[in-house]
C-alpha cells in the first residue's frame, strides 16, 4: 500500500511541476496517465499492486466527469453562449442522433455476434463527448470562442442525454419494456433523467449561492474551506440527481451554468481549486485505465473492434456533425474541427461499466470495442490538439 501510495505521489508531483510545458506540446496529460497506469501496472513493470477492478474505475470515472461538467459549465461565458445557441442546440438535436444512427449502423456490418439492441447499446456508449479529453481545446484561446463554447455545452448535455437512451435499451434487452411499449418507456425514462437532472441542478446551485451570499455578508467564510465549495456542490448535484433515479451529469452541468449566473463574477474566485482537484481525479482515473484495461487489448488483438473504434472517431462522428452544420456561417476547416474533437473518454467508461454490471450477454465485444475507442481518442486527440487549435485559430484571424 504504501509503495502505491509513494509512487502515485511521486509520479503526480513531477507532473505538477512541468504540467505547464507538457501542456504546450503534442503530448496531453492523458496520454502520460494511461501510460504510467500501463507500465506500472499487472502488465507492465508490477511495480504498483493494483488491487482495483471495473467498479472503481467506474465509481471514480464518475466523479472525475461530474467535477469537470460543473466546472466547465460555472466558467462558461453565458453571453457568447447566448450568441451562438445555435451550434450546439444542432450538435445536440441533428448531430448525436445521426452519430447514433450511424454507429448503429456500422455495427450492424461489422458484428455479427451481436444482436440490434446490442449494437443499439454499443452506438450509444460512444455518441456522448468527453469535456475532460477535450479540456486541451476548449481551453486554448487561440480557437475561436463559438467553437470552444459550442463544444463545451454540447459536451457537457450529451452524455446526460444518451442516459435515458442507453438504460431504454437496457431495459428492452432485459425484457422490461412491459405493455406500454417502448417508446412509451424511453419518454418516461427521459423525463425522469432530464427533469430530476435538472431540478437538482438548479435547486442545489441556488440554495449554494444563498447560502455563501449570507455567510460573506457575516464574514463567516474561511479562505482554506471556500476552496472546497464547488467540489463540495458539484459532487452533492451529482449525488443527489443519481439518488433520486436522475441524471448526475445533466445535474452537475446544469448546476455550474446556475451557481455561474448567480454569483457571476465572484464564481471564478471559486473554480481555480476545483479544477485543480479535478485534473488531480482524473489523473487517477486515467492511471487505472491504464493499469485495468490496456493489457486485455493487447492480450488479444481485435481487428473489428480495433476497426469500429476508428470509424467512431472519424465518419461515425464527422459526418454527422458537418451535416448538422449545413447552412450555419461556419468554414470547412472548422466543421472539420468540430467533428473531430469530439473525444470519448469518461462518459463512454461510465456507460460500458454500467453495461457490465448489467451482464448484457455481448458485453465482452462491447467493452473492447469501448477500450479501443477511449485509448485512440486519449491518443489521437491528445497528439492533434494543440497544433490544430493554434491553426485554426491563426487561421480564423486571416479571414
Amino acid at each position: 500500500m504504501y509503495e502505491t501510495l509513494a509512487l502515485l505521489a511521486v509520479f503526480a508531483l513531477v507532473y505538477s511541476a512541468v504540467a505547464g510545458r507538457v501542456e504546450r506540446t503534442w503530448i496531453s496529460g492523458p496520454m502520460l496517465f494511461v501510460a504510467f497506469g500501463f507500465v506500472v501496472g499487472p502488465v507492465g513493470f508490477r511495480m504498483v499492486g493494483m488491487e482495483a477492478d471495473a467498479e472503481l474505475l467506474g465509481r471514480m470515472a464518475e466523479l472525475t466527469l461530474a467535477l469537470v461538467l460543473f466546472t466547465d459549465a460555472a466558467g462558461t461565458d453565458l453571453a457568447v453562449l447566448r450568441r451562438i445557441r445555435q451550434l450546439p442546440a444542432r450538435l445536440l438535436i441533428i448531430g448525436l442522433p445521426l452519430t447514433i444512427l450511424l454507429g448503429f449502423g456500422a455495427g450492424e456490418l461489422m458484428f455479427g455476434e451481436l444482436s440490434a439492441l446490442e449494437v443499439a447499446l454499443l452506438a450509444t456508449m460512444l455518441a456522448p463527448t468527453d469535456a475532460a479529453l477535450g479540456k486541451a481545446v476548449i481551453a486554448n484561446e487561440s480557437v475561436p470562442m463559438s467553437v470552444r463554447q459550442g463544444l463545451n455545452v454540447e459536451s457537457g448535455l450529451n452524455d446526460g442525454i444518451c442516459v435515458p437512451i442507453l438504460l431504454l435499451f437496457l431495459a428492452l434487452i432485459e425484457g422490461q419494456g412491459g405493455d406500454a411499449g417502448p417508446w412509451h418507456l424511453g419518454v418516461a425514462l427521459l423525463l425522469e433523467e432530464v427533469g430530476i437532472g435538472l431540478g437538482a441542478g438548479l435547486v442545489l446551485s441556488a440554495g449554494a449561492a444563498g447560502l455563501l451570499r449570507i455567510c460573506h455578508h457575516r464574514g463567516w467564510l474561511s479562505q482554506s474551506w471556500i476552496q472546497v465549495t464547488v467540489v463540495a456542490l458539484a459532487f452533492s448535484c451529482f449525488g443527489m440527481a443519481q439518488a433520486l433515479g436522475g441524471s448526475g451529469f445533466i445535474a452537475s452541468f446544469v448546476g455550474g451554468l446556475f451557481f455561474s449566473r448567480l454569483l457571476s463574477p465572484h464564481h471564478l474566485d471559486l473554480l481555480h481549486a476545483a479544477e485543480g482537484i479535478g485534473d488531480a481525479i482524473a489523473m487517477l482515473t486515467w492511471i487505472l485505465f491504464g493499469s485495468l484495461v490496456l493489457n486485455r487489448l493487447f492480450g488479444a488483438f481485435d481487428v473489428a473492434a480495433f476497426l469500429y473504434a476508428v470509424l467512431s472517431l472519424t465518419v461515425i462522428r464527422m459526418l454527422p456533425v458537418y451535416l448538422s452544420l449545413w447552412g450555419l456561417d461556419a468554414s470547412r476547416e472548422t466543421k472539420l474541427f468540430i467533428g473531430w474533437f469530439g473525444p470519448r473518454g469518461l462518459a463512454s467508461i461510465v456507460f460500458i461499466i454500467i453495461v457490465l454490471e448489467a451482464r448484457v450477454p455481448g458485453v465482452e465485444t462491447m467493452a473492447t470495442v469501448v477500450s479501443w475507442t477511449v485509448l485512440l481518442s486519449v491518443i489521437g486527440h491528445g497528439v492533434t490538439a494543440n497544433a490544430w487549435a493554434k491553426g485554426l485559430g491563426a487561421r480564423a484571424q486571416q479571414e
